[in-house]
């Protein structure tokens, strides 16, 4: 080992001395000590690791102290937090999906923080059930007999067929054995859930002799999975699900439609051409399964709503208490199907149907206002301009649907567009935007109103 490498060995600081740093010293009251040493001593073996591997580095109580500072500070930082959705994907699934009414998240936020009426009946005196607090009110607004809610739309998938379907053979079109994100697949939840998964029809062509063709004393039921992540164009046809449940009826069988994406509303006028909860309802399904987090805009949960006999069949079943709600996401559904009371009211304070339905001039007002906010405070460091763009529903939902929206560019003069990119992800609050011809865009239709101000900060921050 050479001089100077034995040296700095030698000279590395003891931890009583680096916790004797004022910078230390002064963190040491809000936190534990036992953290704040533990942070030290990785500073300090993180020194002795780089000299050994022949690094120049300096070896000091001060940089040791600097490099225990940054672990602490950067411990402290919440993994889960808000970010803000400058992509112009209105359900992103990496960032959470469905952004929350506010009166939801008033309602999430009293429910949590103390007790509640969870499993308990008020007007009883005793005992209750949490599938009281949803199931009418999904039925007042989709026209079913009865209701259950579980965490997600896959575990839907799962209850129905191990409830409904155990040991019988489900009737399938090859177009629909869908795969959402995760590797979920249709097969393999039919294969865990004990049901026979039957085949018909090809991928681009099903007709409904194809049903009848397969209809046997082993069929339980005929499935109908709506394709809410792609589409099947050109030279295809499909079964409706009005026709479905005719043939199923005819031949005693229930008809189960799993919707995925979830809508209350007709959203046909924007350009949105997905299954209506209620349309299916009405035209007869037995069971309709949809998710919460995605164009209903609640919380993460899968919805199934139909015949009270299948609905009691599923409630009485085991996996029914593994994939039940909490007392948060019930209260955060609770609120977002009361707002669908009034569809008007749905409209207007349901974020998720706020973006979809924004007209592109008022997103472009925003922009432009937006625009020269940023230029006005950092004229020196960088061009802001608005640019037109394509904004999506995502989320697994109307994957054909190009929404007009609007975009604040940056081409920053100081540092390059992946460095800005960068430092905005690691903001306080983190921004997540996208890089484009160059530019790093902010898209206005999923940045909301409340959140240019913040936003404008980090912008200006990272600039600078």
């Amino acid at each position: 080992m050479d001089k100077e490498r034995s040296a700095k060995l030698k000279s590395l600081p003891k931890v009583d001395q680096v916790l004797a740093m004022p910078m230390i010293a002064a963190y040491s009251g809000p936190a534990p000590r036992e953290t704040v040493v533990d942070a030290v001593r990785d500073a300090i073996d993180g020194m002795r690791k780089a000299v050994l591997g022949g690094e120049d580095i300096e070896v000091s109580a001060q940089r040791a102290a600097e490099l225990a500072l940054a672990k602490l500070t950067r411990s402290e930082v919440r993994s889960l937090r808000r970010v803000i959705n400058g992509t112009g994907v209105i359900l992103h699934t990496n960032l959470g999906r469905a952004r929350l009414s506010e009166s939801a998240t008033e309602v999430i936020s009293s429910v949590a923080m103390g007790y509640s009426t969870l499993e308990y009946d008020v007007e009883e005196g005793k005992r209750g059930s949490r599938h009281d607090h949803i199931n009418k009110l999904i039925c007042a607004i989709t026209g079913a007999e009865d209701a259950i809610a579980v965490n997600n739309n896959a575990a839907a998938t799962l209850l129905v067929l191990s409830a409904i379907c155990f040991r019988t053979e489900v009737l399938v079109s090859r177009g629909e054995l869908v795969e959402i994100g995760g590797a979920f697949r249709i097969p393999d939840i039919m294969r865990i859930s004990g049901a026979t998964l039957k085949e018909i029809g090809t991928t681009n062509k099903t007709h409904l002799y194809d049903y009848e063709r397969h209809i046997n004393e082993n069929t339980g039921a005929i499935l109908k999975v709506h394709t809410s992540n792609y589409r099947i164009t050109g030279f295809t046809e499909d079964v409706s699900c009005r026709d479905l449940v005719k043939l199923a009826h005819d031949n005693g069988l229930p008809m189960i439609y799993d919707i995925g994406s979830g809508l209350m509303v007709d959203l046909k006028g924007y350009g949105l051409d997905e299954p209506v909860v209620p349309q299916a309802i009405k035209d007869g399904a037995d069971l309709v399964l949809f998710s919460g987090d995605k164009l209903l805009g609640g919380p993460q949960a899968g919805i199934i709503a139909g015949r009270k006999c299948f609905i009691d069949a599923m409630k009485k079943h085991p996996l029914a208490r593994v994939m039940r709600l909490d007392k948060m996401t019930l209260a955060g559904l609770e609120e977002t199907f009361r707002q669908y009371r009034d569809p008007a009211q749905a409209m207007k304070n349901i974020p998720v149907l706020q973006m979809i339905t924004a007209p592109s001039d008022d997103i472009k007002y925003k922009a432009q206002r937006f625009a020269l906010k940023l230029a006005q405070e950092n004229p020196l460091v960088a061009d802001f301009s608005v640019v037109k763009g394509i904004g999506r529903v995502g989320g697994g939902s109307a994957p054909m649907l190009n929404i007009d929206t609007w975009a604040v560019a940056v081409s920053p003069r100081e540092i390059t567009v992946d460095e800005m990119a960068s430092k905005l992800r690691h903001w306080s609050v983190p921004v997540i935007c996208h890089i484009q011809d160059g530019l790093v865009l902010l898209d206005m239709r999923t940045v909301t109103d409340d959140e240019l101000s913040t936003l404008a900060k980090a912008v200006s921050d990272v600039l600078r």
